[in-house]
């Protein structure tokens, strides 16, 4: 039987799931209990992708921008979209308001003095 990703929300209240059951297939055993997943199985796909593709890169964020053709504001952005997900930054609402800024410049919604305008003030405010 093909393997299939392990569901982490439910479908119907999107609540988390809870892992209850580990079981060795070569032995047959199994484990009952209420286990916890690490973080990264909690990542959702695009996130994991991301994650992937960082470390086949050895964490080099250029590079990754060449992989994933995107610019470079953009997989910073991801970057730290992910190291929020994974509770490892604080700030995580600078953070999203930096992501969202870089974003808003790449699409040209605004321009590039704007987008420092912005982005100063936001450095002022968490420092």
């Amino acid at each position: 039987m093909p393997r299939l990703p392990m569901p982490t929300s439910c479908p119907v209240t999107g609540e988390p799931l809870v892992v209850t059951r580990l079981e060795c297939e070569a032995s047959g055993v199994a484990i009952e209990g209420r286990f916890t997943p690490n973080e990264f199985a909690l990542l959702p796909d695009d996130q994991l992708e991301f994650l992937r593709i960082f470390m086949k890169v050895r964490g080099n964020l250029k590079e990754a921008e060449r992989v994933l053709d995107l610019s470079y504001p953009t997989v910073r952005g991801r970057f730290d979209a992910l190291l929020r997900a994974l509770g490892y930054e604080a700030g995580a609402d600078a953070g999203e308001e930096r992501a969202t800024v870089l974003q808003q410049l790449e699409t040209g919604e605004i321009s590039a003095e704007e987008a420092t305008k912005r982005l100063q003030s936001l450095r002022r405010r968490s420092a």
